[in-house]
């Protein structure tokens, strides 16, 4: 029987989780013959590194960090990577490169009965998970507002959005003017309240936190970061971002096997891995 094979590709890749989540998926589908891998690639020999899955077969890989804008250059980015600036799935059958990002987002959003179109919308940060969202939130019908600790950064993803897909109604602001915007919902971008340093909050200690809000928070590793925790004391509904690398993931493997994946599947042996993590 010979293996279908995919897998993800990054420098360093050694914590991905993309393997446990796409082969507890096959096992659940007795998809015997797929199996899902990691491959460590330096940046410096990217293009060469990308030579040797193609010519071992794999279907296709995912790309993470620091591959995913580097890799535009050798695959037929479509649409959605263009827009966003960064491939995150590669299918090696058509060579086309595509962001499953922003469409985990919403998937998950959706999932989560979270209402999007309309609505006003915080995005924290504005790095390459910040683009994806706002591509995505901006493309479902929302108002968005950025805050970043760098204005000029933040300026610079508006004005690249809007060159790249032509989608507007993002506007930059700061932390004190956006607590005033009135918005329903806060997604957190950045990596600030990572493990280990848990204790750290996007929000500035000393302004007040928005009553009643939702905030859809990136970061899965604590599940229940402080942010989190400080949307809940007032009010608020909060939800982490382990369901979004679910379905940005399921949205892979649907597009290499032609199979929908078992979500619950992938969410528990994730949420299994990482409480298995906290306690090592």
């Amino acid at each position: 029987m010979a293996v279908k094979r995919v897998g993800v590709i990054g420098f360093p890749v050694e914590h991905s989780l993309s393997p446990v989540m796409h082969n507890a998926a096959f096992e659940a589908l007795r998809m015997d013959d797929w199996y899902y891998d990691a491959m460590s690639i330096p940046p410096d020999i990217l293009r060469l590194g990308l030579r040797e899955p193609r010519n071992h077969g794999y279907i296709g890989i995912n790309v993470t960090v620091p591959h995913k804008e580097a890799i535009m250059e050798y695959v037929r980015p479509d649409e959605k990577a263009r827009a966003i600036g960064a491939v995150n799935t590669v299918d090696f059958r058509s060579n086309i490169g595509t962001n499953t990002d922003a469409d985990g987002l919403i998937n998950d959003l959706v999932a989560s009965d979270v209402r999007i179109r309309g609505e006003r919308v915080l995005v924290l940060g504005a790095g390459g998970a910040a683009r994806a969202a706002v591509y995505g939130l901006l493309r479902e019908g929302a108002a968005v507002a950025i805050v970043n600790r760098t204005k000029s950064r933040a300026d610079r993803l508006v004005a690249q959005l809007r060159a790249s897909s032509g989608l507007d109604g993002a506007e930059v602001m700061t932390l004190d003017q956006a607590a005033d915007w009135g918005m329903s919902l806060i997604v957190n971008c950045t990596s600030v309240g990572l493990h280990p340093n848990i204790k750290q909050s996007p929000w500035i200690h000393g302004l007040p936190f928005p009553e009643g809000v939702t905030v859809y928070d990136m970061v899965y590793r604590p599940a229940n970061t402080a942010l989190m925790q400080q949307c809940v004391a007032h009010g608020g509904r909060a939800i982490g971002g382990l369901g979004m690398l679910v379905r940005q993931g399921a949205i892979a493997f649907e597009l290499w096997t032609g199979v929908a994946p078992p979500i619950d599947v992938m969410y528990d042996v994730l949420r299994d891995a990482l409480e298995q993590a906290t306690k090592d």
